[in-house]
């Protein structure tokens, strides 16, 4: 992959940047994924006017039982309805998992996984089991030392 510059800008006082292939990559090792910018423009959006309730607040029944039944509720409420607390709901995808995940319930569990040798990734996901709105937090990577994914990656 060549690299990519930016070179001069109108405003001069920025210096020139280069950008390669090995610097995009983070280096071999994953990271966490937050995804609160794209969740502040969304419920931007919302209280614009530019969304509608039933376009932000569609979660899947499965999603919104496990936050009631499995969910840690936190002091945050609901940026939309703003009458319920937000629920976060952890999904762990990976080998020997069910296509559809599996939703871990408790700290012991997630822990579980972080020592296991595979690789998994860990969906958070906020969901308000009043209004039914729902968001993707961070996306996290699990178990497998860092070193054993950046090679098999490559």
């Amino acid at each position: 992959m060549a690299d990519l510059s930016l070179g001069p800008t109108r405003l001069g006082s920025l210096p020139d940047m280069t950008f390669s292939a090995a610097s995009l990559r983070g280096h071999g090792s994953p990271a966490t994924v937050d995804h609160r910018l794209a969740r502040r423009h969304l419920i931007n959006e919302y209280h614009r006017g530019r969304l509608r309730r039933d376009q932000v607040c569609d979660a899947h029944p499965e999603l919104i039982r496990a936050a009631r039944q499995l969910g840690l509720e936190t002091s945050t409420s609901c940026p939309i309805c703003a009458e319920h607390h937000v629920v976060l709901v952890t999904y762990v995808f990976g080998p020997r998992l069910p296509r559809h995940g599996r939703c871990v319930s408790t700290r012991a569990e997630l822990e579980a996984f972080k020592r296991r040798k595979e690789a998994f990734t860990a969906y958070v996901v906020e969901a308000c089991c009043g209004c039914h709105w729902h968001h993707l937090v961070r996306v996290v990577p699990l178990g497998a030392r860092t070193s054993s994914r950046a090679s098999s990656a490559r």
